[in-house]
């Protein structure tokens, strides 16, 4: 009786521009776990947990210098994570981030993140906040969103696009 070997399934790595702060990459574990890393443009790196009953909300976030971040990719195998990522890029060709502001007028100055329901209306998502110099990473649901926020915003050009019309005009 001879075994057969499959291939495991690929992991799938996201990718998304945090603008002003870097970028943002994260997969989903076989065992259904949501992991992160953020790179900072000065070099930082945060190791980041979501949470497994909201995969939006960052439950988890360790700070890592530049130095313990290479040690870490060392110790994952970075070649092979570079070589994944190369591909990814190829395949996100169509996805953007942007960063919109919300106004006094918005509809949504006040309410939780939540009330907005932008993934579910536009595919869109809202993967960080930045408030008063502070990023606010994977807001969760209960997020309360105050005028002059930043909103991170990755998505379609469409999906985007729609996040906008609601945030101003609900």
């Amino acid at each position: 009786m001879s075994e057969s070997r499959s291939e495991p399934d690929p992991v799938t790595i996201e990718e998304a521009d945090l603008p002003g702060i870097g970028k943002r990459h994260d997969f989903l574990t076989r065992a259904g776990r949501r992991i992160g890393v953020v790179a900072h443009r000065g070099g930082r790196r945060d190791l980041v947990l979501y949470d497994q009953r909201d995969p939006d909300r960052c439950c988890e976030s360790v700070a890592l210098t530049t130095e313990e971040g290479e040690v870490l990719a060392q110790l994952l195998g970075a070649p092979r994570i570079v070589e994944r990522l190369a591909r990814l890029h190829e395949q996100l060709a169509g996805l953007l981030s942007e960063q919109l502001t919300l106004t006094t007028e918005s509809p949504y100055a006040g309410r939780p993140l939540g009330d907005t329901r932008a993934r579910t209306r536009t595919g869109a998502s809202i993967v960080a906040v930045l408030r008063g110099g502070e990023v606010i990473a994977s807001p969760g649901p209960d997020f309360r969103l105050e005028p002059g926020d930043g909103i991170v915003v990755v998505g379609t050009q469409a999906g985007v696009e729609a996040v906008a019309r609601i945030l101003t005009d609900g």
